[in-house]
């Protein structure tokens, strides 16, 4: 089995309650996703109740385990915590220090010690492979029997940018303009599918584009607690006057934790916690999206400067990084309305956008 393949069958397998083996130059870890385990695949995997319990650093630190919340920022979610196993660490304990949900509704038993991960790259590597599936990143780890073996590395691989391809093209009228071209592209063992809408036709300026993240809620149910459904409205008909450009949605929900996991975010915002709270205490990055897929789909279109429509610093420094250079940068702005105030003043404050 190629490597590639072999995170795919990790990621299959962890979202079906199987135990997954992940190795590194450090070491290893044998680990059982607490999300979705139950007593019986528990046993099996730890007949003699020995399996410590890791978390990310954020999640770590909420949970007041560790003072290194600041990792929880640096990039895929900052590092692993173990905790140790002790006899009142059973299922659903350990349930309880996983899912944030549950802080205000079952107060922690404890005591929790945290103890030295053996395996930190290998650990590290886990947590990565549980955003991939879009689990909450809290594992029981041991040395018990599993299903799939997965190397760190093939699990970095899985969805890098340079295995974009495009995978189909076709004409697309839309609403803000009819000359209008749609472009599929694919990484081969991922199963996210990215998307370029190019409207109008090349004219010698670089295109004006937009970086779009997808957002279920936004976009297609016209969610008010963010802009993104009104930005993309904006972007398409800013394109269209244009006479040239790209918008690129990028299937990268929730900042890239995920639907499953950007909903129990916005239950957390719902109990005062804000955009970069609600992640860290779920156990991931700030923002965990890579733009680096979308410096390799301006590459496999042929545009290497561009101007960005963005407020996002970030977004502009990702993409220089990747060889794309950004002539300009472009505000753009829409949205706003009483119920997500907060969100945005929380991107202004916290995560550096120029609104």
């Amino acid at each position: 089995m190629t490597a590639d393949r072999a995170a795919a069958r990790a990621i299959d397998a962890l979202r079906r309650g199987w135990a997954v083996g992940v190795s590194a130059d450090d070491g290893r870890v044998a680990i059982l996703a607490i999300e979705g385990a139950d007593d019986g695949r528990l046993a099996a995997f730890d007949p003699d109740r020995r399996a410590a319990v890791l978390l990310s650093a954020g999640r770590a630190a909420t949970l007041h385990l560790t003072n290194q919340l600041p990792a929880a920022a640096a990039e895929e979610g900052a590092g692993a915590v173990q905790v140790a196993r002790v006899p009142w660490l059973d299922l659903p304990a350990a349930v309880a220090l996983a899912d944030p949900a549950l802080d205000l509704v079952r107060p922690l038993s404890g005591p929790w010690r945290s103890e030295p991960v053996a395996a930190p790259l290998a650990a590290a590597a886990a947590l990565r492979l549980a955003r991939l599936a879009g689990l909450l990143p809290a594992f029981f780890v041991g040395d018990g029997a599993v299903e799939v073996e997965v190397a760190a590395a093939a699990i970095a691989l899985h969805d890098a940018p340079a295995r974009l391809a495009i995978a189909s093209r076709a004409r697309l009228p839309i609403a803000a303009a009819d000359a209008c071209e749609i472009v599929a592209f694919r990484n081969p063992d991922d199963a996210a599918e990215h998307v370029a809408l190019l409207i109008g036709q090349p004219d010698g300026r670089p295109p004006l584009v937009r970086l779009h993240s997808e957002c279920l809620t936004g976009d297609a149910l016209g969610s008010l607690k963010c802009d993104c459904g009104p930005q993309l409205d904006a972007a398409l008909a800013a394109i269209a006057a244009s006479g040239w450009g790209i918008l690129l949605y990028l299937r990268q929900e929730g900042r890239g934790i995920g639907l499953v996991n950007k909903l129990r975010a916005y239950a957390l915002q719902d109990q005062g916690f804000d955009t970069v709270d609600a992640n860290v205490r779920l156990g991931f990055a700030i923002d965990a999206r890579d733009f680096g897929a979308a410096a390799a789909m301006l590459r496999l279109l042929g545009q290497d400067r561009i101007d960005l429509m963005t407020n996002n610093p970030a977004k502009v420094a990702a993409l220089e990084a990747a060889g794309i250079a950004v002539a300009r940068r472009v505000p753009h702005a829409a949205g706003a309305n009483p119920h997500n105030h907060a969100y945005l003043a929380t991107k202004r404050d916290r995560t550096g956008h120029m609104l």
